[in-house]
């Protein structure tokens, strides 16, 4: 491609740490290709309808392997973005055609490669692997390790023969070797979540078995129904990449300086992200299992437990009971929320716990959402006593903003596939007030919420006479002198406010007790902690939950989050107007990804509440909704939109 854009006279064009994109990352049309053994390519141009002048730059001006043919200041025109374009387009083309046959057989050959490796024993070499060997070696009084081999023969740093044999046994220790598959149980608490993580594996072509009976592997037995999903097949690379930790090595710029971000995320496991369970299976295994065909697999049918019953209850640990929920208050149903442990129809409950009081109507429509969703309600005859939470709809509104919000756009997908009925709400009508008379709970995801106030002219950048008449209402941004005494005014009415990710800035300009945990002292003042001192780009990083808060209702005591420079609460103690409900309660909760300084989280809070007047402000540090992955991490969602408003009432 370069060598077309050279022959053809058009200088410019840049390549590898030209730009600031990798091939790390997994999740885009780009790379996504990488793990089903194809050729991922991308290209963009500047430029568009308005002629523009490209400056001198003078770091781009001496030629370079990443920049071959450097350019000169120039007018340039929309017509050279279409002409430069054209060429990558041929040059991949003729390429292609030369080289057809290599091509085509280097893919069969990848994908042969894949299933002989997920068929043997075999090892993936990772970073915190090597530098568990090299701290071994260096232990028994090796100081380099990292010495090579001299033209002329072996260097005096270079490990002899019988240490590098050693090394090696280190590096592929039995227990170091690739899965040969994966089990998902079928009774798994959220199995309907579970399902729709095998769906998106078979929806980008990766082969999955459903066992016809049980079965027993490595010891442990497995219910009918569940899903295995095996290495010896042609993608597994995004079989791996789905299911095991990504190890991002530690990339800086200089030894002691600032990291290199990375393009997207440095960790991202999928199975993590989901909080789905299962069981990697090293030694190779066999059982009564059928291919997988469909590309949208429903989950099993649930069932309506019992005769006729004056309630139902079902279990919050599902995320589609959400679901079921908002199908039954908008039936006109009754729903409550359990508060303390329940024993009924001879099962124990866990707070959290839905109840649905037995009217004509509902269970038809139990029996349908049954089928559907996978949920099984189980009859009782027996009422639960005391006070518990009656649920009611909820009018939610969502923050966004001209032009749109990618984070925003994603909760809105998320709201409506799990049935929530919301309304979109921009600046000018947060600034208005009145906002108790239309909500009950406000949603800010990140970039909502300034960490500063914003500068007017900022604000105003866009001329109303730019953008069209129907559209000019969704102009603006939230400022700290406008929109933030509108927010307290709505929570202290009773109120919900939910901040994601660096919104959670809400906190700081109402003045609650709530701290920033990542700064460091600087001639007696606080500062963020720099880069060098601690970084974690886009990473899956564990929590301690307290799931009998309502806002971890249905969660585990310890759940994986996305974590993208989130901020990290410290309230101090004895703070009585601001809990904690889940937390780092670890030096090392990396998961997946690259975590510097990761010790620095031990004691900080990612999610807490904390009480405005009669409202709440629930605030999720890490990004417990993105971009629609995170299913293991939604219930902290969407309790927080049903708990903050709900009544305290004795079951009728």
């Amino acid at each position: 491609m370069h060598n077309r854009f050279v022959a053809e006279n058009k200088p410019g064009v840049t390549m590898r740490r030209g730009a600031n994109y990798s091939t790390w990352w997994n999740g885009g049309l780009r790379t996504t290709v990488y793990f089903h053994n194809m050729i991922g390519l991308l290209t963009e141009t500047i430029g568009n309808p308005t002629p523009m002048d490209i400056p001198f730059v003078a770091n781009r001006q001496l030629p370079n392997g990443d920049l071959p043919f450097p350019i000169q200041p120039q007018r340039w025109h929309f017509r050279s973005s279409v002409d430069y374009s054209v060429t990558a387009n041929y040059a991949v083309l003729d390429v292609a055609s030369r080289y057809r046959e290599q091509f085509l057989h280097n893919i069969y050959k990848m994908g042969r490669n894949s299933i002989e490796r997920g068929s043997r024993d075999h090892w993936t070499v990772m970073p915190k692997r090597v530098e568990a060997v090299r701290a071994a070696i260096q232990s028994q009084g090796r100081t380099d390790v990292d010495g090579v081999m001299a033209p002329g023969g072996q260097t005096r740093e270079a490990l002899n023969p019988a240490e590098s044999k050693r090394a090696m046994a280190l590096l592929h220790a039995p227990a170091n070797r690739d899965p040969r598959g994966y089990i998902l149980p079928a009774d798994q608490p959220d199995f309907p979540t579970a399902i729709k993580f095998i769906n998106s594996l078979r929806e980008t072509g990766v082969e999955v078995h459903r066992a016809t009976a049980a079965f027993r592997v490595g010891g442990k037995s497995y219910p009918a129904g569940s899903y295995v999903v095996k290495t010896a097949q042609a993608f597994r690379p995004h079989v791996m990449d789905m299911f095991e930790p990504q190890d991002h090595p530690n990339d800086f710029r200089y030894p002691g300086g600032p990291p290199i971000p990375p393009y997207d995320n440095a960790g991202w496991t999928l199975a993590y992200q989901m909080g789905v369970r299962f069981d990697r299976i090293l030694e190779g295994f066999d059982g009564p299992f059928e291919r997988v065909n469909a590309w949208n697999v429903s989950p099993p049918a649930g069932r309506v437990i019992g005769g006729q019953a004056s309630g139902y209850l079902f279990s919050p640990r599902v995320n589609d009971s959400f679901r079921a929920m908002n199908r039954l208050l908008a039936g006109g149903e009754t729903v409550y929320r359990l508060t303390r442990p329940t024993t009924a129809g001879g099962m124990r409950w866990e707070p959290g716990t839905f109840y649905v009081p037995a009217r004509a109507s509902t269970r038809p429509m139990l029996e349908r959402m049954a089928t559907e969703l996978g949920l099984t309600f189980a009859g009782t005859n027996q009422k639960p006593g005391g006070e518990h939470l009656q649920l009611r709809p909820i009018r939610i509104g969502l923050w966004d903003r001209y032009g749109g919000s990618m984070p925003s756009g994603w909760t809105r997908w998320i709201l409506e596939q799990f049935e929530t009925p919301y309304k979109v709400v921009f600046t000018q009508e947060l600034d208005a007030g009145g906002l108790r008379d239309k909500f009950d709970v406000l949603v800010f995801v990140s970039d909502a919420i300034p960490e500063r106030e914003v500068d007017p002219g900022f604000n105003n950048a866009l001329s109303e006479e730019l953008v069209p008449a129907q559209l000019r209402n969704t102009l603006g941004r939230i400022t700290v002198a406008n929109t933030v005494p509108r927010l307290r005014e709505f929570m202290e009415g009773g109120g919900t406010v939910i901040t994601i990710g660096n919104s959670n800035a809400l906190a700081r300009h109402l003045g609650l007790p709530i701290g920033n945990k990542l700064v460091e002292m600087v001639d007696g003042r606080e500062r963020q902690l720099p880069r060098e001192k601690f970084y974690i780009p886009g990473s899956v990083l564990q929590l301690r939950v307290d799931n009998t808060h309502p806002l971890a209702w249905g969660m585990d005591e310890r759940v994986d989050v996305m974590f993208d420079n989130s901020p990290v609460f410290a309230i101090p103690p004895g703070t009585r107007s601001a809990n904690r409900v889940a937390w780092f309660d670890s030096k090392e909760p990396l998961r997946s990804g690259w975590a510097w300084g990761q010790e620095q989280l031990e004691g900080g809070v990612a999610v807490a509440e904390a009480d405005v007047g009669r409202g709440k402000l629930f605030m999720f540090g890490p990004e417990v909704l993105f971009r629609a992955q995170p299913h293991g991490t939604f219930k902290f969602f969407f309790n927080g939109l049903t708990y903050g408003t709900a009544q305290r009432a004795a079951v009728r």
